[in-house]
């Protein structure tokens, strides 16, 4: 065990002269009208004096404690980071059947189950905008989302380039993301026109080799494109359609079943050791108000 300032604990003097001051008490003055003869009732004596050691074992509790007790406490486990970025589309047809306002809610959702992991926010139609970048700051996605509302969107947005998207939040993670797991959640509605030939599968391979790990949900009622679920599973995500609001939120909790919070161990370190002395002078107190309440010495 150590102190955070040791040096206080030169004051646990004062307590140790208190107690050697406490005198030790005889028989009691024998008073003119007490002629019985009393038997010696040591538990008594040894009560009293416990009592009376109250106040200065009281004040070597308080020492102890303003000193600052600690000690090494066991391997402690730390929350490692994931990083995580939404690419949402904002085409025309996510206008349609509240399908934006059902992914925005679901987003925010699964925000306040990911408390301690970084979030980023890209936008993409025909094109694609860095809307917020990586942070731990969850009020800058949760504040963004609402502005990326489809309708509000420029008309050179109206189109859907998945693989653009992916390639471009690919990209942005890869500088942004310093340490931790890298997944990318992606939010359409419809099928894209750049995932011809080979692109799913090179695509694939970039999100792989960048470590991120792509799941998709497609929130429309038509059968989600193959070219995503390739993508998905290849690089160890997953596909998943969700049509309504309830679905959404579903989906997203059992993506954070499937990728629950990583915990790294921590070596020893210091910290306050405080119980113990505590709860001695919560001891040293009470047994001092009994005493007040009549357990002392009289002269007789």
């Amino acid at each position: 065990m150590t102190f955070a300032t040791p040096m206080l604990l030169l004051l646990l003097a004062i307590p140790a002269l208190m107690l050697c001051s406490i005198p030790t008490r005889g028989a009691g003055l024998v008073m003119p009208f007490d002629r019985q003869t009393h038997h010696r009732r040591r538990w008594i004596s040894i009560l009293v004096g416990a009592v009376e050691c109250a106040p200065p074992l009281l004040l070597a509790a308080l020492i102890v404690l303003l000193a600052g007790p600690q000690s090494m406490q066991q391997p402690k486990n730390a929350r490692e980071l994931t990083n995580i970025q939404f690419c949402v589309d904002v085409s025309g047809s996510m206008t349609f059947e509240d399908r934006y306002t059902n992914a925005r809610k679901a987003v925010e959702d699964f925000i306040n189950l990911r408390e301690g992991d970084a979030f980023g926010l890209t936008i993409f139609g025909s094109r694609q905008v860095r809307w917020t970048p990586l942070t731990k700051d969850l009020n800058a996605v949760r504040n963004a989302l609402p502005f990326a509302d489809p309708s509000r969107q420029p008309s050179h947005m109206g189109g859907t380039l998945i693989g653009a998207a992916l390639r471009f939040c690919s990209a942005n993670m890869i500088n942004e993301a310093q340490e931790g797991d890298r997944m990318i959640i992606l939010v359409s509605d419809g099928a894209s026109s750049d995932l011809d030939g080979d692109e799913p599968s090179n695509i694939a391979d970039e999100l792989k080799d960048a470590n991120i790990t792509l799941y998709h949900i497609h929130v429309a009622s038509d059968p989600i494109p193959d070219e995503v679920i390739d993508i998905a599973r290849e690089t160890g995500g997953e596909a998943f359609q969700a049509a309504d609001a309830t679905s959404l939120r579903r989906v997203f909790r059992h993506i954070d079943r499937m990728r629950p919070a990583q915990f790294r161990t921590l070596g020893t370190v210091p910290l306050d050791h405080f119980q113990p002395f505590a709860l001695a002078g919560l001891a040293f107190l009470a047994m001092h108000i009994v005493g007040l309440l009549g357990v002392r010495y009289t002269p007789w």
